[in-house]
């Protein structure tokens, strides 16, 4: 690679999809970005110098704080969690549902507001189900979506 990224990715890797963490792995070898997953639990990661991986405690949100309190300006953060997401971008920071949705400062609020009512709804005894499985579409619109924000990235 001929020039330096200088940002970091980083994985809310709890619920991040195997095939998505694979996805992550391929792009950091061959991009040469440091990619550090974070999750409360071991996890086994390929042999790399720009791979690591964090484990924190259990608990409620432990894993979205250290993603928090780590992440920097232009770092990217994989993540289906809505609260994190928000986090994230209110830190100058980019964020990137396994789905393939890069969220922006308009579309993290109306997501928000829209996981707000979802769990006012349960909490009322409402069944809302959950989301649908993961698809190769979903693995398809991710990597398409991690290219052309890598893509940006080299440009800029």
């Amino acid at each position: 690679m001929d020039e330096a990224i200088e940002f970091r990715i980083w994985v809310d890797a709890d619920a991040c999809p195997a095939v998505i963490k694979d996805i992550l792995y391929r792009t950091a070898e061959r991009m040469q970005i440091p990619l550090t997953l974070v999750a409360n639990q071991f996890l086994r990661t390929p042999p790399s110098a720009w791979i690591r991986a964090v484990q924190v405690p259990g608990g409620f949100d432990v894993a979205d704080a250290e993603i928090v309190a780590r992440v920097q300006p232009g770092d990217l953060v994989i993540t289906a969690d809505i609260p994190l997401a928000a986090a994230v971008i209110g830190k100058s920071a980019h964020a990137l549902d396994p789905r393939g949705e890069l969220y922006t400062q308009d579309t993290i609020r109306e997501r928000l507001s829209m996981r707000n009512f979802m769990d006012e709804l349960r909490g009322s005894g409402v069944e809302t189900g959950g989301p649908a499985g993961f698809s190769q579409g979903d693995r398809q619109a991710f990597a398409n979506q991690l290219d052309r924000f890598l893509a940006k990235r080299r440009s800029a």
